[in-house]
Protein backbone atom coordinates (compact mmCIF):
# COMPACT_ATOMS: atom_id res chain seq x y z
CA UNK A 1 0.00 0.00 0.00
CA UNK A 2 2.82 2.41 0.86
CA UNK A 3 4.42 2.00 -2.59
CA UNK A 4 1.04 2.71 -4.22
CA UNK A 5 0.78 5.96 -2.27
CA UNK A 6 4.29 6.90 -3.35
CA UNK A 7 3.50 6.03 -6.97
CA UNK A 8 0.22 7.88 -7.27
CA UNK A 9 0.64 10.42 -4.52
CA UNK A 10 -1.80 11.36 -1.80
CA UNK A 11 -5.25 12.15 -3.12
CA UNK A 12 -6.03 15.80 -2.55
CA UNK A 13 -9.14 16.52 -0.51
CA UNK A 14 -11.71 19.16 -1.34
CA UNK A 15 -11.15 22.09 0.97
CA UNK A 16 -14.12 23.36 2.90
CA UNK A 17 -12.54 26.76 3.33
CA UNK A 18 -13.86 29.21 5.90
CA UNK A 19 -12.92 32.86 5.38
CA UNK A 20 -12.91 34.43 8.84
CA UNK A 21 -12.09 37.82 10.30
CA UNK A 22 -13.45 41.02 11.81
CA UNK A 23 -15.98 43.16 9.89
CA UNK A 24 -14.66 45.14 6.93
CA UNK A 25 -11.29 43.41 6.67
CA UNK A 26 -12.06 42.26 3.11
CA UNK A 27 -13.52 38.76 3.58
CA UNK A 28 -16.22 39.16 0.94
CA UNK A 29 -13.81 40.88 -1.46
CA UNK A 30 -11.49 37.88 -1.03
CA UNK A 31 -14.33 35.35 -1.51
CA UNK A 32 -15.38 37.20 -4.66
CA UNK A 33 -11.78 37.24 -5.93
CA UNK A 34 -11.42 33.47 -5.41
CA UNK A 35 -14.74 32.83 -7.17
CA UNK A 36 -13.73 35.05 -10.09
CA UNK A 37 -10.33 33.37 -10.40
CA UNK A 38 -12.17 30.03 -10.57
CA UNK A 39 -14.38 31.34 -13.39
CA UNK A 40 -17.48 31.70 -11.20
CA UNK A 41 -19.57 34.85 -10.96
CA UNK A 42 -18.96 36.54 -7.58
CA UNK A 43 -22.11 37.00 -5.52
CA UNK A 44 -20.98 38.61 -2.27
CA UNK A 45 -22.07 42.18 -1.59
CA UNK A 46 -19.31 44.52 -0.44
CA UNK A 47 -20.24 47.53 1.69
CA UNK A 48 -18.52 50.03 3.96
CA UNK A 49 -21.26 49.37 6.53
CA UNK A 50 -20.05 46.78 9.06
CA UNK A 51 -21.74 43.37 9.10
CA UNK A 52 -22.98 43.52 5.52
CA UNK A 53 -22.52 39.73 5.45
CA UNK A 54 -24.78 38.40 8.19
CA UNK A 55 -25.27 34.83 6.97
CA UNK A 56 -22.70 32.33 5.73
CA UNK A 57 -22.35 32.77 1.96
CA UNK A 58 -21.37 29.46 0.35
CA UNK A 59 -19.74 29.04 -3.09
CA UNK A 60 -19.42 25.36 -3.99
CA UNK A 61 -17.64 23.28 -6.63
CA UNK A 62 -14.75 25.71 -7.17
CA UNK A 63 -11.71 24.41 -8.99
CA UNK A 64 -8.43 26.12 -9.83
CA UNK A 65 -5.24 24.94 -11.52
CA UNK A 66 -2.26 25.99 -9.40
CA UNK A 67 1.05 25.14 -11.08
CA UNK A 68 -0.37 21.95 -12.54
CA UNK A 69 -2.15 20.93 -9.34
CA UNK A 70 -5.93 21.11 -9.08
CA UNK A 71 -7.23 22.96 -6.05
CA UNK A 72 -10.84 22.04 -5.28
CA UNK A 73 -12.77 24.15 -2.80
CA UNK A 74 -16.05 25.06 -1.23
CA UNK A 75 -15.59 28.64 -0.03
CA UNK A 76 -17.55 29.96 2.95
CA UNK A 77 -17.65 33.74 3.36
CA UNK A 78 -18.31 34.10 7.07
CA UNK A 79 -20.07 36.96 8.85
CA UNK A 80 -17.65 39.34 10.54
CA UNK A 81 -16.58 38.40 14.06
CA UNK A 82 -16.88 40.94 16.86
CA UNK A 83 -16.69 40.88 20.65
CA UNK A 84 -19.54 43.38 21.00
CA UNK A 85 -22.20 44.89 18.76
CA UNK A 86 -24.02 48.13 19.51
CA UNK A 87 -26.87 49.10 17.21
CA UNK A 88 -25.97 52.77 17.70
CA UNK A 89 -22.78 52.22 15.70
CA UNK A 90 -24.89 51.62 12.60
CA UNK A 91 -26.63 54.99 12.95
CA UNK A 92 -23.37 56.63 11.82
CA UNK A 93 -23.89 55.05 8.39
CA UNK A 94 -27.29 56.62 7.81
CA UNK A 95 -29.43 53.69 8.95
CA UNK A 96 -32.64 54.44 10.80
CA UNK A 97 -32.89 53.26 14.40
CA UNK A 98 -35.20 50.42 13.33
CA UNK A 99 -32.76 49.33 10.60
CA UNK A 100 -29.82 49.59 12.98
CA UNK A 101 -31.48 47.41 15.64
CA UNK A 102 -32.44 44.84 12.99
CA UNK A 103 -28.90 44.73 11.60
CA UNK A 104 -27.39 44.38 15.08
CA UNK A 105 -29.64 41.40 15.87
CA UNK A 106 -28.81 39.77 12.52
CA UNK A 107 -25.09 40.43 13.06
CA UNK A 108 -25.17 38.63 16.43
CA UNK A 109 -26.91 35.63 14.83
CA UNK A 110 -24.29 35.70 12.05
CA UNK A 111 -21.41 35.58 14.53
CA UNK A 112 -22.96 32.58 16.29
CA UNK A 113 -23.42 30.83 12.92
CA UNK A 114 -19.82 31.56 11.89
CA UNK A 115 -18.49 30.07 15.13
CA UNK A 116 -20.67 26.96 14.69
CA UNK A 117 -19.21 26.45 11.21
CA UNK A 118 -15.80 25.87 12.80
CA UNK A 119 -16.99 22.28 13.25
CA UNK A 120 -17.49 21.87 9.49
CA UNK A 121 -14.50 23.56 7.86
CA UNK A 122 -11.23 21.70 7.23
CA UNK A 123 -9.17 24.80 6.44
CA UNK A 124 -9.41 28.51 7.12
CA UNK A 125 -8.14 31.86 5.94
CA UNK A 126 -7.97 34.42 8.72
CA UNK A 127 -8.20 37.82 7.04
CA UNK A 128 -6.56 40.69 8.91
CA UNK A 129 -6.57 44.32 7.78
CA UNK A 130 -2.88 45.20 7.41
CA UNK A 131 -3.64 48.93 7.81
CA UNK A 132 -4.70 48.39 11.44
CA UNK A 133 -3.00 47.13 14.59
CA UNK A 134 -3.32 43.34 14.39
CA UNK A 135 -3.11 42.61 18.10
CA UNK A 136 -6.79 42.82 19.02
CA UNK A 137 -9.31 40.61 20.78
CA UNK A 138 -11.04 39.34 17.64
CA UNK A 139 -7.84 38.22 15.92
CA UNK A 140 -6.44 36.58 19.06
CA UNK A 141 -9.76 34.79 19.70
CA UNK A 142 -10.05 33.63 16.08
CA UNK A 143 -6.51 32.25 15.77
CA UNK A 144 -6.79 30.64 19.21
CA UNK A 145 -10.04 28.85 18.29
CA UNK A 146 -8.60 27.59 15.00
CA UNK A 147 -5.50 26.30 16.80
CA UNK A 148 -7.60 24.60 19.50
CA UNK A 149 -9.66 22.76 16.86
CA UNK A 150 -6.58 21.79 14.83
CA UNK A 151 -7.84 23.58 11.72
CA UNK A 152 -5.04 24.53 9.29
CA UNK A 153 -5.04 28.31 8.94
CA UNK A 154 -3.38 30.79 6.62
CA UNK A 155 -3.35 34.42 7.67
CA UNK A 156 -4.08 36.81 4.80
CA UNK A 157 -2.65 40.25 5.58
CA UNK A 158 -5.08 42.13 3.36
CA UNK A 159 -5.19 45.64 1.85
CA UNK A 160 -1.49 45.87 0.97
CA UNK A 161 -2.53 48.09 -1.94
CA UNK A 162 -3.02 50.90 0.60
CA UNK A 163 -0.02 53.08 1.52
CA UNK A 164 -0.57 52.67 5.28
CA UNK A 165 -0.40 48.86 5.09
CA UNK A 166 2.03 47.21 7.54
CA UNK A 167 1.81 43.45 6.94
CA UNK A 168 5.11 42.91 8.78
CA UNK A 169 3.33 43.73 12.07
CA UNK A 170 0.95 40.81 11.50
CA UNK A 171 3.94 38.50 10.98
CA UNK A 172 5.41 39.75 14.25
CA UNK A 173 2.18 39.14 16.18
CA UNK A 174 1.60 35.66 14.70
CA UNK A 175 5.12 34.27 14.08
CA UNK A 176 3.98 30.63 14.23
CA UNK A 177 1.60 30.95 11.29
CA UNK A 178 2.02 31.49 7.58
CA UNK A 179 1.21 35.12 6.83
CA UNK A 180 0.69 36.09 3.21
CA UNK A 181 0.39 39.79 2.34
CA UNK A 182 -2.35 40.21 -0.28
CA UNK A 183 -4.71 42.66 -1.86
CA UNK A 184 -8.04 40.92 -2.43
CA UNK A 185 -9.13 44.05 -4.30
CA UNK A 186 -6.33 44.12 -6.88
CA UNK A 187 -5.39 40.42 -6.80
CA UNK A 188 -1.83 41.08 -5.68
CA UNK A 189 -0.12 37.94 -4.30
CA UNK A 190 -3.21 35.77 -4.77
CA UNK A 191 -0.96 33.24 -6.51
CA UNK A 192 1.01 32.86 -3.25
CA UNK A 193 -2.23 32.34 -1.32
CA UNK A 194 -3.33 29.61 -3.72
CA UNK A 195 0.06 27.90 -3.47
CA UNK A 196 -0.31 27.85 0.32
CA UNK A 197 -3.81 26.38 0.04
CA UNK A 198 -2.56 23.60 -2.24
CA UNK A 199 -0.06 22.59 0.46
CA UNK A 200 -2.76 22.06 3.07
CA UNK A 201 -5.31 20.39 0.75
Amino acid sequence: MAWLLRLFGRKKRRLVLGIYGAPNVGKTTLANRIAKDCGVEPKGIVSEIPHETRIVEKVEELSLNVDGKVLQMTVLDMPGLATKINYRDFLNYGLSEEEAVKRAKEAIKGIIEAVKWLDNVNAAIAVIDSTKVPYDQVNIMLIGNLEAKGIPVIIAANKIDLPEARPHLIKEVFPNHEVIPISALTGQNMDKLYEALVKIA
